[in-house]
């Protein structure tokens, strides 16, 4: 089989950082940097600003609203009224900017534009999505759009520097029972806790009903248990970008505290539901610096996105890539368990999972160590189509490929015997060193387009013909 690497690729560039919120440290802090620019004459506050606006006003869209946010935060400890100009440079005391692609921009995965107006025939539009890893190795989630034309060419759309975060809507309603899947009550205290909640309720209605409780607590017990559901409640929320950013444009950063050091690796795939419907999901890995979590993100457009937490006794490790339609009436997920098998989980509730089983144990030497999935699979006539990461010696990663039975996606009826994509030389050098891996492929045209990282610091793509692949995976079987 050949296997084409491409010319293009998608380099990380620190010139793209978001504006942020910056906290200076403890409360007295605070006040002593608000009392020291309030004792500015005014005509000082002119020349200061003007100074914040010649340095910063360039690099983001929007950025007089979004420095008077972040005034706003601080807009209490302000005990008396200020010009607006004053306001600016407050918030601009308060504000920091954060470069997302600082350290490394990899891991994409690839789906098919929800938009494919104005295209001549043979030409598909696609929307990637990136792991973007800056300052203290936060992970983000940003995007890329592009199109395959009708020689199968790929051109990517130019990349702004500007980066935008989206609105959040903190009153995206949570069910009680969902929430009792992945919290449970131990003994009476913790139940009275349970009882306190509505069946249904949002992020702000239980942080006041919780929040009062936590004053009258004296259980360090109670307490963790309290922070437990305030942590779930906050994990799912909504967000909502500006129709006027471009796709490049908009950057899911860390919102919840289970995810308040990584949204890492998120698998995007376009899923038709029975009716015909269209989304797209993905899973990520949601990390806070201590444990990790599988969180879900739902979208039509790219716009809006509804971001939930995934539970139930399957869900315990990382990269798990869903299927994009339901076979024999389950919802079904390639996943990782224990750190190196692939399994198989089956759900009739796409947010709870409990039954998984074992699809495939590492039995080439170049999959020794590890065995995961490489995103969601691919429906084609012979099969499903499941790329495949593996490694070997030396922490070294390849990418491979399975064939499953398109009925009993548990039954492999093709495999590789040797790696679809190995590191060349000039692919080893990077944050992780000897590492290609992907989190999701697209065909167009009879070839697989492959997006991959490249140890964990660039990407690129790699494109192969699909009949040739499927041949050679159905010869070993």
């Amino acid at each position: 089989m050949f296997v084409s690497r491409l010319t293009k690729q998608i380099k990380p560039d620190p010139a793209r950082v978001i504006l942020q919120y910056f906290n200076v440290g403890n409360e007295q802090r605070m006040l002593d940097v608000i009392n020291r620019v309030l004792a500015l004459p005014e005509q000082e506050v002119v020349i200061l600003l003007d100074g914040v606006l010649r340095d910063f006003s360039t690099r983001h869209n929007d950025f007089n609203r979004k420095v008077i946010e972040n005034y706003k935060r601080i807009e209490k400890y302000v005990v008396k009224d200020i010009s607006t100009g004053r306001k600016m440079l407050l918030g601009a005391y308060f504000s920091k900017e954060y470069s997302i692609e600082a350290a490394s921009l990899f891991n994409p995965s690839i789906v098919v534009h929800p938009d494919q107006s104005f295209l001549k025939p043979g030409m598909l539009r696609f929307i990637i999505s990136l792991r973007a890893t800056g300052e203290g190795h936060i992970s983000c989630l940003e995007f890329r759009s592009g199109v395959i034309d009708e020689n199968n060419e790929i051109f990517l759309d130019e990349t702004t520097r500007f980066c935008d975060l989206p609105s959040v809507n903190e009153n995206k309603s949570i069910n009680k029972n969902l929430l009792l899947k992945n919290i449970h009550s131990k003994n009476d205290a913790e139940e009275s806790i349970i009882n306190k909640l509505p069946d249904s309720f949002t992020y702000k209605q239980v942080k006041k009903i919780l929040g009062e409780e936590l004053i009258i607590c004296s259980s360090e017990d109670i307490k963790s248990f309290i922070g437990k559901i305030l942590n779930y409640s906050e994990a799912n929320y909504e967000i909502t970008f500006a129709n006027s950013t471009g796709v490049s444009e908009r950057i899911i950063f860390p919102y919840s505290y289970n995810e308040s050091v990584g949204i890492e690796d998120a698998r995007f795939v376009k899923f038709i539901d029975d009716d015909g419907a269209a989304f797209y999901y993905a899973t990520y890995t949601a990390y806070n610096g201590k444990n990790i979590s599988t969180q879900l993100i739902e979208t039509e457009d790219f716009l809006n996105f509804s971001i939930s937490t995934m539970q139930g006794r399957a869900v315990q490790d990382k990269g798990m890539a869903l299927f994009p339609r339901k076979v024999n009436g389950k919802y079904v997920i390639s996943s990782r368990q224990g750190g190196e098998n692939l399994q198989i989980m089956l759900s009739d509730d796409l947010y709870n999972w409990e039954e998984y089983i074992q699809h495939r144990i590492p039995a080439e030497p170049w999959e020794f160590v590890q065995l995961g999935n490489c995103g969601s699979p691919i429906e084609t006539k012979e099969g499903w189509l499941l790329l495949t990461h593996a490694v070997g010696p030396f922490r070294k990663y390849s990418i491979g490929a399975l064939l499953l039975d398109l009925n009993d996606p548990v039954k492999i009826i093709g495999r590789l015997k040797s790696p679809l994509i190995e590191t060349f030389k000039n692919e080893r050098e990077g944050y992780v060193p000897n590492v290609v891996y992907s989190c999701g492929s697209i065909v167009h045209n009879n070839e697989l387009f492959i997006p991959y990282a490249m140890s964990d610091s660039i990407s690129g793509f790699a494109k192969i013909s699909l009949p040739g692949l499927l041949a050679e995976l159905k010869e070993n079987n």
